[in-house]
């Protein structure tokens, strides 16, 4: 697969996942090298499928999170994080945001003095 800026948005996506749930993108519980586009699929299906339309957000974050975490975190971040990741790493490369889109997603997502910093 050639080097793009979409393909470096899809990586960026897989890394932010991995941050916020502890898991390789082959599904594990621990970090793995390499990996390419297909592999990563395992993480991100597993996200989004605990992420499913109608699980309150509180319930979905505490499947995914990261157990080393114990608790210690804010759910509006890491719903955001979630969200931006899984945009990332959208099957369609065109539906991918820009870099640019994504440090704006991060940096202003809902309140103007708070700010997720990755």
């Amino acid at each position: 697969m050639p080097v793009t800026a979409k393909v470096d948005v899809y990586s960026y996506g897989i890394v932010l996942l991995e941050l916020v749930t502890g898991r390789s993108p082959m599904g594990g519980l621990e970090n793995t090298e390499g990996g390419d586009e297909n592999e990563s699929k395992r993480l991100t299906s597993w996200v989004r499928e605990r992420k499913r339309t109608g699980v309150p957000m509180g319930t979905w974050i505490k499947e995914i999170v990261d157990p080393r975490l114990t608790g210690e975190f804010d759910n509006r971040k890491i719903e955001v994080l979630v969200a931006t990741a899984l945009q990332c790493v959208e099957e369609d490369r065109d539906a991918r945001p820009t870099m640019s889109q994504v440090v704006e997603m991060l940096l202003h997502y809902g309140d103007e003095d708070e700010m997720i910093l990755v």
